[in-house]
């Protein structure tokens, strides 16, 4: 029986085993990372929101799985834990849409892709598939049986 494991928005999940799978829901402006070795069976989704960490004022109690440039590092961080290797992860990127902003004023999801695509190429980390922008909200699911990453919106759901 698969067990469901819920990520929040602001929050990180890891997982090796086999009978979970991580689903975070309505994904807007917000970015999902979802990453998998699929030799060790390991996998971790975080649901960010925001690019960067210097904007919030209280930086003593700032929950690191918010902001882009504390949350990656931190996921993958999790994932060495685990026994997860560099030369084995796959990584997915998914969101960073236009849903509330259609004027682009903020333009966060687009800030929240770019901070990702930065941070990711500094590490020497490649990005193995992504669906981003536009202007819909996603749900996504990572299996960690076997790493498969299913998004879903108000119209379709597929394979990423």
């Amino acid at each position: 029986m698969t067990k469901q494991i819920v990520v929040n928005i602001a929050d990180l999940k890891m997982s090796s085993k086999t009978d979970e799978v991580l689903i975070t829901y309505s994904l807007g402006s917000c970015v999902a990372l979802a990453v998998y070795d699929p030799y060790k069976k390991i996998g971790g989704l975080i649901h960010i929101m925001l690019p960067e960490s210097h904007i919030e004022r209280n930086i003593t109690n700032v929950n690191p799985y918010k902001f882009v440039d504390l949350g990656v590092p931190a996921l993958y961080k999790e994932l060495f834990k685990m026994g997860g290797s560099r030369n084995h992860i796959i990584t997915k990127v998914i969101g960073g849409s236009n849903v509330m902003d259609k004027n682009k004023h903020f333009n966060i999801g687009e800030r929240n892709y770019t901070a990702v695509r930065k941070i990711l190429w500094r590490n020497n980390m490649i990005i193995h598939k992504e669906d981003v922008g536009g202007s819909k909200s996603r749900t996504v699911r990572i299996f960690i049986e076997t790493g498969k990453v299913l998004v879903s919106n108000s119209y379709e759901e597929y394979e990423l």
